[in-house]
């Protein structure tokens, strides 16, 4: 019910006001399970995908979204649990993995849409990087549901980093065709299989998108990009006082 209402409200506002453009919705199953592993571009990601499809859609987020103090604490889980957000503890990476994929299960087998970003995190950049071969191939392998891949196009220009108010354009978002891997049924355990599954969604998903493909994991990439700004911040510092140099030995003179 709090799903419904929240679903009407926000989902309704979203494609009032953004107007989103939507291709494939004939592949998502009109009941039973299915896997949606998109790309990851923006944080309203996990919101305009819920605002353009009939069916709940539960994604998973850091349990601190459910357990802040305060009255806005309450009214923020209030909002995630509304909108199909489901809470998992992150703490250690090996335990949101698994957690991560014990839910994921879950909603499989109780019938539902799972969705997952297989990169792990968002895009800095735009571009599409590596999919993690955890979570998606162990719940693929683990359950036999189909993997629907999923493109969202120019979320992450709505709000960029930094940029208070949402710019009113039009996102989309291209629903792929399912994806069988009931071939490897019982292979969840071999990191072989896990990393051919979870490639083959990845490819899927930059055919849809039309992204640039990056090697490398998106985790990775921020830490690069990270070092690359620290060490441009610290030329800039070293540069200003290279020209202030100068200025000290001529008042000194």
């Amino acid at each position: 019910m709090i799903y419904g209402a929240m679903k009407f409200s926000i989902g309704g506002s979203l494609k009032l006001a953004f107007r989103p453009w939507v291709e494939g919705l004939e592949n998502i199953p009109a009941q039973g399970p299915a896997i949606l592993a998109s790309n990851h571009l923006s944080f309203s990601d996990s919101f305009f995908l819920p605002a353009v499809l009939d069916r709940k859609v539960t994604f998973i987020a850091k349990s601190e979204y459910f357990t802040a103090p305060g009255v806005k604490g309450k009214l923020t889980a209030a909002f995630f649990k509304g909108v199909g957000q489901l809470p998992v503890d992150r703490s250690g990476a090996r335990g949101a993995g698994e957690a991560a994929i014990k839910a994921g299960i879950e909603v499989i087998e109780s019938g539902g849409l799972f969705g997952i970003y297989p990169e792990g995190t968002r895009s800095p950049d735009g571009r599409l990087y590596r999919g993690k071969p955890g979570g998606l191939a162990r719940v693929a392998l683990a359950t036999g549901a189909p993997v629907i891949p999923v493109a969202m196009i120019d979320t992450e220009k709505i709000q960029p980093p930094g940029q208070v108010m949402p710019k009113l354009m039009r996102p989309g978002i291209r629903i792929g065709k399912p994806l069988d891997f009931s071939r490897y049924h019982g292979m969840e355990g071999d990191r072989f299989i896990l990393r051919s599954v979870t490639d083959e969604v990845m490819y899927e998903i930059m055919k849809l998108s039309g992204q640039e493909y990056v090697d490398i994991y998106a985790t990775a990439a921020k830490r690069l990009l990270a070092d690359e700004a620290k060490h441009r911040a610290e030329a800039a510092r070293k540069a200003a006082a290279g020209r202030d140099e100068p200025d000290r030995d001529r008042g000194g003179a």
